[in-house]
């Protein structure tokens, strides 16, 4: 494992959302000099008003002299104005500089942005994160990073201040591509879980006292460790938003289709999160798919 000197190791952080704005607030407690950039700039006031540091008022200025930048952001189209153009990261990035995206984001723009980078001496790893804000903001996060070996040995230090658990899983794109794994694998279990509440309501059992005894078998995972409470009380205003997580399975999706690999459970379930989105559950968590269930059974 690489080490770093902290105090001379300069960071850039891009995008602080629910996610970025605590994953680089652990980067300046632990000794980093971290400079932040926010779409919107009074997010970034409060975050150094909050932590210190220091701010820019583009991309390019926050990656000015970085030695690593990183990047957590909406989707494509955001991770790509953040790197490209005269204001974006990439122009202002040194020879030997290191790009590293946290945001999740289909495996072509990740090919797209390496290759853009290493034209330009810059070095990119993709690090899609999992953990939600609590694994954020508690430094818990599980990290699937791809790219170059030797790159990944010198930013693991760095990524390990806010995650538990971080690997390298292959070469460029292989952190994004697994990041779909997670993403469809967590759909199939949230209407699982949301499928087993309904019928233990309809069988008039008390769901809570059902998942007391089932969550410490095999039936256990971390959304029903998690979420049943919240699912029980009808309270969704929280968590990892529908919206993000039907474009998150519009990338799944659209990747099976390249690859031959076929996702029947989860092509239904994304249906099942536009029913949602049509109840105006848009910013509700992906456990609202219960509430999709309870509404069927009222209607």
């Amino acid at each position: 494992m690489t080490s770093l000197n902290k105090k001379t190791t300069k960071i850039a952080f891009l995008g602080l959302g629910v996610m970025g704005y605590p994953m680089a607030g652990h980067l300046k407690k632990a000794g980093y000099h971290v400079t932040v950039y926010n779409r919107t700039n009074s997010k970034s006031i409060n975050w150094v008003n909050e932590y210190g540091g220091s701010l820019g008022k583009t991309p390019a200025e926050a990656a000015t002299g970085a030695d690593v930048v990183m990047a957590c952001v909406g989707n494509d189209d955001d991770l790509r104005a953040v790197c490209l153009g005269p204001d974006g990261a990439f122009n202002a990035m040194s020879d030997g500089s290191k790009f590293v995206d946290h945001t999740t984001v289909s495996s072509a723009v990740t090919h797209e942005l390496y290759e853009i980078a290493k034209t330009q001496g810059v070095a990119f790893i993709d690090a899609p994160v999992s953990g939600g804000q609590a694994g954020a903001e508690n430094g818990a996060l599980s990290i699937m990073c791809g790219g170059d070996q030797a790159v990944y040995d010198w930013v693991e230090p760095v990524i390990s201040v806010y995650s538990k658990l971080c690997r390298r899983i292959g070469p460029n794109g292989a952190g994004q591509l697994t990041k779909m794994c997670n993403q469809i694998a967590i759909a199939g279990l949230v209407q699982g879980l949301s499928e087993a509440l309904h019928f233990a309501d309809h069988a008039g059992l008390d769901g809570a006292s059902v998942i007391e005894v089932i969550s410490q078998g095999a039936a256990g995972s971390w959304q029903m460790t998690n979420r049943y409470k919240t699912m029980l009380e009808d309270h969704f205003e929280h968590g990892f938003a529908v919206d993000w997580m039907r474009k998150d399975l519009d990338i799944c999706l659209k990747t099976a289709d390249e690859n031959g690999a076929s996702l029947p459970v989860t092509a239904i379930v994304d249906q099942f999160y536009k029913d949602v989105q049509n109840m105006g559950g848009g910013r509700w968590d992906t456990s609202s798919l219960f509430k999709r269930l309870q509404k069927v059974k009222t209607s």
